[in-house]
């Protein structure tokens, strides 16, 4: 039976579906015919039983009775004079001897149901099955009799071979109409299924196009008002291969960017090293001031690679990895260690802070370098001797510089990656900076802005999910 189901399971889905719709039909046809002939076959009989008790109901039963145990007690042939000769009539001693009419059509074999009737002596007849001596089938009616010689019983039968005939012939019929319909059922389940899976072969086939030819512009068209399976499945093929499209533009998007990006800093690089190079293969050192300055510049542009380098690291990180690593963090704590590292970055600069307790649920690194980012952005745009307001309360971020600001048409283009404001195109930075915060704040839950500060200056503000209090236990359903 397993191994039937396991080559069931290997079949093709038409072919399932037309086996599965044929066998349905054939169950349900099946049941309707046996009911049906169970049903004519119950007609049959009673049609029958009708028949003999007419016999019963004839007005000389009792003489034709009493004339036949006449004629049986003298061993004549005249006994039962007017009884028609159609039917099987004989009567059952209690010693088991059978008078059987002259004028009946045979004699029926006493069965187990008659001597009942002759042994119990109600007054209850009894309709059974019996076989005639010839071995054709007869309906039985048993009456009990009472006579001078003790418990009989009358025995009157007719011909069954009419109704068996009937009967065969109506299975044979309704055999030949099952067949045929479950044929039937089996091509239209086959038809119903083409038709049926005729999205799925184009969804097949536009699935195969994309495995041979990677091309990601594929569509399923689908009807507008459809809402079935299949229609869901179609969009939401479409929808899965529009979103790899984008990916996979936005990947090679990152890639031709990130290799301009890196372009510039390894040629000076590159040229600062061969500058090196030269001076100490021809014997001509280059002058202490011009060599300090130039290996400067070498360590500003490794620094740079390597910050480069780690936004692009950052950036590539999939969902899984940085899902791993979510905890419940303290947003006071964070801030006040970006804060120490702005500080040193700039300590030309005033950085007031007033910061209250929030936890939120992220991950710790990635949002340090969040804000650490923010912090860097206002330390790198604020003029010499400037302030930076850093404050922190009910779960809102809020950083304030005092420098240039940024123009109003490019504020929508803040958080692209590698987007750098022509103004700011000549200090040190990959443009990587605040696409590493949005993307780190939207995974937390939250969001972040930048807006024109009033009376000059840009003012950051993130916004996180969390509380001001560290859950007992479960973070994930405290948070």
């Amino acid at each position: 039976m397993k191994r039937l189901v396991r080559r069931f399971r290997t079949l093709p889905i038409r072919a399932r579906l037309s086996m599965l719709v044929a066998a349905a039909v054939a169950f349900a046809v099946a049941a309707v015919s046996v009911t049906c002939w169970f049903i004519v076959q119950g007609k049959l009989y009673d049609q029958a039983d009708n028949d003999l008790k007419k016999v019963v109901q004839q007005p000389r039963l009792e003489d034709q009775v009493e004339s036949l145990l006449n004629a049986c007690n003298q061993d004549t042939q005249n006994g039962a004079r007017g009884f028609p000769g159609n039917s099987y009539f004989q009567v059952v001693k209690a010693d088991g001897t059978v008078c059987v009419s002259p004028y009946s059509v045979g004699k029926v074999k006493v069965s187990a149901a008659d001597k009942q009737v002759i042994e119990n002596s109600d007054d209850k007849a009894v309709f059974h099955n019996g076989t005639a001596e010839n071995g054709d089938p007869v309906r039985v009616l048993t009456l009990p009799l009472t006579t001078t010689e003790g418990s009989a019983a009358l025995v009157i039968g007719t011909s069954l071979k009419g109704t068996q005939s009937t009967l065969n012939e109506l299975a044979l019929i309704l055999l030949l109409v099952s067949g045929i319909g479950v044929i039937g059922a089996g091509a239209a389940g086959l038809a119903v299924a083409r038709a049926g899976l005729r999205p799925v072969d184009k969804l097949t086939e536009a699935v195969e196009h994309v495995a041979r030819t990677e091309d990601l512009s594929v569509r399923i068209p689908v009807e507008d008002d459809s809402e079935d399976e299949i229609a869901r499945l179609s969009r939401s093929f479409n929808s899965m291969t529009s979103s790899l499209a984008n990916s996979r533009e936005l990947q090679q998007q990152l890639i031709a960017d990130a290799g301009h990006e890196l372009r510039t800093p390894l040629t000076s690089l590159r040229t600062n090293i061969e500058l090196l190079t030269r001076s100490e293969e021809t014997g001509r050192p280059l002058p202490e001031a011009d060599r300090k300055a130039l290996l400067a510049s070498v360590k500003a542009q490794m620094t740079e690679l390597a910050a480069l380098i780690g936004d692009l690291q950052e950036l590539s990180r999939s969902e899984g990895q940085r899902g791993e690593r979510v905890q419940v963090v303290s947003l006071e704590d964070t801030v006040e260690s970006a804060l120490r590292r702005a500080r040193l970055r700039g300590p030309e600069l005033t950085i007031t802070a007033s910061i209250d307790p929030w936890y939120t649920r992220a991950e710790p690194a990635a949002l340090e370098r969040a804000v650490v980012n923010i912090l860097d952005n206002a330390v790198k745009f604020s003029p010499e001797g400037g302030v930076i307001d850093v404050r922190l309360s009910g779960g809102v971020l809020t950083v304030r510089d005092h420098g240039p600001g940024i123009p109003t048409e490019e504020l929508p283009h803040v958080f692209d990656r590698f987007w750098r404001s022509p103004s700011a195109r000549a200090l040190p930075g990959s443009g990587l900076g605040l696409s590493i915060v949005a993307r780190t704040v939207e995974q937390a839950g939250g969001q972040v802005t930048l807006a024109h500060a009033d009376g000059g200056g840009t003012v950051a503000t993130v916004r996180l999910p969390g509380a001001p209090t560290p859950p007992p236990e479960d973070p994930a359903t405290a948070l």
